[in-house]
């Protein structure tokens, strides 16, 4: 059995900022660094400790920031690596820390070792990358790529192939290369002396693939890439760091940050993620939620790890549509269901993560047409599945559930033109409900999403209870999830009604104080009717 280790980032509470969506200065349209310094006083009022911020570094943007071309350079949309320093330094002033995006599966095509590697075979940078011979005149096996199509791309000059799991701008590094492990520590220890607050590491899960062998996440020697990495850069610094592992299990997830182990703090699981598609198929292959599957899954996450493994919890990100217009009512119970799905989230066992927008409740942006569509991933998607048959109405409805813009439509700051965002022509569209639902007018009203979030954060800080407290599901009817956090003698109850209808409960629990709340709670918890979406923590 491993101590408790106590450490910051256990009772913390991280707020990722998409920054190209945030908060635009200049006018071009596009989120900068210096918008990111000019809201850091709100963030502070939420009460966040740590930001997670999607990539800055130089990119060309195939894959919005995800393909750097130097990782030791700010984007120019962005702004300055004196920006950066300052940004930094104004969120330490607010004891906010600001944790890195890492991305070292891939770089950039347009990075110069890839520039290097591309002159020859003979070329000293060639084997930073994943090279190999045609077979048969063709691609050397059938791996495919993330975003659609074969992964391996041909490169005329030198008559082989180089392997891209992602986009093919996006060509593999070559973690069997020690020099390429020593070229990433290196870089990373320059973030860590800038004072960076830890590393959110993207697809991280992959750094030890066997491309002959087909295996892409999970390969043999990860977890000695990782160790490595640990003693050469963040192990020797009081940081965090968060693993993207889409293929996690609880077992896995103890490897990757059992402290014992000497590798991550954490890791981001997606076992919940998955549970609207059809079993063995892609994310676009639609399913209706089964509340017991998220029920199960998520209580296996909170229970299995112990104090072996520590989890991430997460309803939003990036990639994945809002919560509220996924599983929750976006329409009739927008604020109600915003509300259930935080109070539910951020009294579990974890470190919690919120999404920009996720505090004022924003939602999905549908789209009717594949002219709207910015990300990479839909649209090659969409080309796919027509050359496949799929009618467009299927594909269009497809994206407006899953797809990654969703996420991406600029932040809601107020009801003026483009919502506070620009004062000009927006990268992306603004969602047209941002009158409705922005900032400003979450902070005017006391009764707000945002004061939800405010107060479970708070809970979190005052009481050792949601750090630490053991998990017990309880027995409901099949759309309540309800659970018990207890620690040290002190019991919480928290009731969540994740549907649109009544939903009758009951507990011989006396309840002694209601901690948080969506709409009032009635003074007994037995035989009670709860209102459509009603959800509430109390002490009992």
């Amino acid at each position: 059995m491993t101590t408790k280790q106590n450490k910051w980032w256990q009772s913390a509470v991280l707020y990722q900022i998409y920054p190209r969506s945030f908060q635009d200065t200049t006018g071009n349209g596009v989120g900068d660094l210096r918008g990111i310094i000019n809201r850091l006083d709100y963030l502070e009022k939420l009460g966040i400790t740590a930001i997670w911020l999607s990539p800055v570094y130089k990119s060309p943007n195939d894959d919005n920031g995800y393909d750097i071309s130097d990782y030791e350079d700010i984007m120019d949309e962005f702004g300055t690596m004196a920006d950066m320093d300052e940004l930094i330094a104004e969120a330490k002033k607010r004891d906010i820390r600001i944790i890195m995006d890492l991305v070292v599966n891939h770089t950039s095509d347009e990075h110069a070792w890839f520039i290097e590697a591309k002159k020859g075979k003979d070329n000293p940078y060639r084997d930073f990358y994943v090279w190999r011979d045609p077979v048969n005149g063709e691609a050397p096996n059938d791996l495919e790529s993330t975003f659609s199509g074969s992964a391996w791309e041909y490169d005329e000059t030198s008559g082989q192939y180089y392997l891209h799991l992602f986009s093919k701008k996006q060509p593999d590094l070559n973690w069997e290369n020690e020099t390429v492990r020593q070229k990433v520590n290196d870089m990373m220890n320059s973030w860590l002396e800038k004072g960076v607050g830890g590393f959110r590491m993207d697809v991280i899960d992959l750094i030890g693939k066997i491309p002959d062998e087909k295996i892409t996440g999970n390969g043999p020697k990860l977890h000695e890439y990782l160790k490595e990495m640990n003693q050469a850069t963040f192990g020797n610094y009081d940081v965090m760091t968060v693993g993207e592992t889409w293929g996690a299990t609880p077992e896995i997830a103890k490897m990757y940050s059992n402290p014992e182990r000497e590798e991550l703090s954490m890791v981001f699981q997606f076992e919940h993620v998955g549970l609207d598609e059809q079993p063995g198929k892609q994310k676009w292959d639609l399913r209706p939620l089964v509340m017991s599957e998220l029920k199960q899954v998520l209580s296996k996450w909170q229970t299995s790890l112990g104090d072996e493994g520590w989890n991430s919890l997460f309803w939003n990100n990036h990639d994945l549509p809002r919560i509220v217009s996924r599983w929750g009512n976006d329409q009739e119970y927008r604020v109600e269901s915003a509300k259930a799905f935080a109070i539910l989230l951020h009294l579990m066992k974890g470190t919690p993560y919120i999404y920009q927008g996720e505090e004022i409740g924003m939602t999905n942006c549908p789209i009717t047409s594949i002219e709207e569509v910015e990300d990479i991933e839909s649209v090659n998607m969409y080309n796919d599945r027509l050359s496949k048959g799929y009618s467009k109405e299927e594909i269009i409805h497809s994206i407006n559930t899953k797809g990654r813009d969703n996420a991406r439509t600029p932040m809601q700051w107020d009801s003026s033109n483009q919502s506070g965002f620009t004062k000009g022509e927006p990268w992306l569209h603004v969602n047209p409900n941002y009158q409705e639902i922005n900032v400003e007018a979450a902070l005017e009203d006391k009764e707000s999403i945002f004061y939800t979030y405010q107060k479970l954060i708070q809970l979190r800080k005052d009481n050792p209870l949601v750090v630490w407290g053991d998990f017990e599901l309880q027995e409901t009817a099949e759309e309540v999830f309800a659970y018990v956090r207890e620690f040290e003698g002190e019991r919480w109850l928290v009731v969540v009604n994740l549907s649109n209808n009544e939903q009758p409960f009951t507990s011989q629990e006396v309840m002694k104080e209601v901690l948080v709340q969506n709409m009032p709670v009635e003074d007994s918890l037995i035989d009670i009717k709860l209102k459509p979406w009603q959800s509430f923590a109390v002490k009992v």
